[in-house]
């Protein structure tokens, strides 16, 4: 296969041979084009001046819908566990009053409890997602429910009673395991033909195994892979893709078997930490490009912009602190770049587990428009909001802190930080003190409120953040300026998971049945 660097004359190249499992760590800006499908592929550097890159590469599309249109967001879907809480109860699916006219606002309004224990409810999704450019506000009526523990796969009814959803199908464990070879489930999505892609992290022994299991849209039975065998990643976690382009871009996340012990620094430099973004052809159901994002980076959160024409999106890596900006490089031969477009700095610490801390970017969002991505860093404990008319170069506009690990009053001491001259307060709301950081976010249609929840993952939380487990989560919701950009936490807005008739819960993924930024992939 002939290499193509897809960049101007001024570029240089270096061509060489790299082992599929193990990626070298000098690629940032490659190419990595598959060659045969097994085994072995060709690696081709492409490097440009920023300046030129920016020049190059930052496109004008056509504007959006117009979301202010769209309905508020009236309740909310939230993923709660009760796992590593040493309460044994199973875990449910909670919906949350966001009406502020009504009495129960900010409260838990019904629960749906699971019929098995220890499931570690995680990531939602909706059965119809990809929809029209000019229709983002399509009926939803089932919410895809994977378990990231037990690998077991809830399809909710919320379209009978949308405040009162109720369990329609469960497809077990076994059948995932023996059907597709896979486990530990991560993100889904619907496909343009109405079926529902689930990428997955491991394979049933827990070891890193990459890849997409496959729902029926209407059946909601289990297809089995959507990928072949030879092309699965090492490890997988989240994906996005764009009909327009015919491009899927899927991240890495850990290793199920070893992360689930915990945060090991001596797991570092051993793979157990991804490090590769893999672009897909999203018709043929090929890998075709595949990047080193770095050894030990962590790619996590992958988004596309929405507008539909666009051909560039961002990936944050959780531990190295650095967003990357993908972008096709070559129309012609449909080949993708990565740049660096935002790095985090870590802090100089003492009284925590690494002398330096990394922010931990654990999730990533844009708004519809396109104007705003927003970060969350669960170690450093702060929300960021990013313009970024210029995609290459966004810009920090907005910036706030509801928890975290380097608080005033705290166990870690800030030694040397790059960004703040001193550690940021501690968090209350309504009396209540907010432990733990920033994990999982929601924005509204209209771009003018961020809900945000702080449990990661329940082994984690208990090793970083064990105040969170013994007294619960919370969901908080951050007012946003659209308009010249600004956050600014609502302290008349909280949910407090620790209240809970079962006990303190973990309370994770967000979604709103009316839409919201994380699910429409716009056609």
């Amino acid at each position: 296969m002939e290499l193509c660097s897809g960049v101007t004359d001024k570029s240089h190249s270096l061509s060489k041979q790299v082992d599929m499992e193990t990626p070298p760590a000098s690629v940032f800006h490659g190419i990595v084009l598959l060659q045969g499908g097994r085994g072995r592929f060709s690696f081709h550097s492409s490097l440009l001046l920023n300046s030129d890159r920016c020049k190059l590469q930052c496109y004008d599309y056509p504007v959006c819908p117009d979301v202010v249109k769209a309905p508020r967001e009236e309740v909310a879907y939230v993923t709660c566990t009760y796992r590593e809480t040493c309460i044994d109860q199973p875990d449910f699916l909670a919906t949350v009053d966001l009406n502020p006219r009504s009495p129960y606002y900010g409260q838990v309004i019904h629960r749906l409890p699971m019929p098995n224990l220890k499931d570690e409810l995680h990531s939602s999704g909706w059965s119809a997602g990809c929809v029209c450019f000019d229709n983002i506000t399509m009926k939803r009526n089932k919410l895809i429910l994977p378990c990231l523990i037990s690998s077991r796969i809830y399809v909710v009814d919320v379209g009978s009673q949308c405040r009162a959803p109720k369990l329609c199908k469960m497809i077990e464990p076994v059948d995932v395991f023996w059907k597709c070879n896979k486990g530990y489930l991560g993100v889904p999505h619907s496909l343009p033909n109405g079926d529902i892609l689930i990428a997955n992290m491991g394979d049933p022994a827990g070891n890193g195994k990459g890849g997409f299991i496959v729902l029926d849209g209407e059946t909601f039975e289990l297809k089995g892979n959507w990928e072949n065998e030879c092309e699965a990643p090492p490890t997988g976690y989240d994906f996005w893709y764009q009909p327009r382009h015919n491009v899927l871009i899927s991240s890495a996340g850990l290793v199920p078997k070893r992360a689930g012990r915990g945060f090991n620094p001596d797991d570092l430099k051993k793979g157990v930490f991804g490090r590769r973004l893999n672009v897909w052809n999203l018709s043929c159901r090929t890998l075709t490009q595949c990047f080193d994002l770095g050894e030990d980076s962590l790619p996590l959160s992958v988004k596309f912009l929405h507008n539909p024409d666009a051909a560039e999106g961002y990936v944050s890596c959780a531990l190295s602190g650095i967003i990357y900006r993908f972008y096709k490089a070559c129309c012609e031969r449909d080949t993708w770049s990565v740049e660096e477009a935002i790095q985090i700095p870590a802090k100089d610490v003492t009284g925590w587990i690494l002398p330096k801390m990394p922010a931990f970017t654990a999730d990533m969002v844009i708004s519809l428009d396109d104007k705003y991505l927003y970060l969350s860093n669960w170690l450093h404990g702060d929300i960021r909001q990013y313009e970024i008319s210029k995609t290459c170069k966004p810009r920090l506009v907005g910036q706030v802190f509801v928890g975290g690990s380097i608080l005033r009053g705290g166990p870690v001491t800030v030694c040397r930080d790059e960004e703040l001259k001193c550690q940021p307060e501690p968090l209350v709301i309504k009396c209540k003190r907010v432990y733990g950081g920033p994990c999982k976010m929601q924005l509204s249609l209209d771009g003018k409120r961020l809900y945000v929840t702080n449990s990661f993952y329940s082994t984690w939380d208990k090793q970083f953040y064990p105040n969170v487990v013994r007294e619960g989560s919370v969901m908080l919701q951050i007012d946003v300026d659209t308009e010249k950009g600004g956050l600014t936490v609502n302290k008349n807005f909280l949910v407090d998971f620790g209240k809970e008739p079962n006990g303190p819960c973990l309370a994770h993924a967000i979604r709103f049945p009316c839409g919201d930024s994380t699910s429409d992939i716009l056609a």
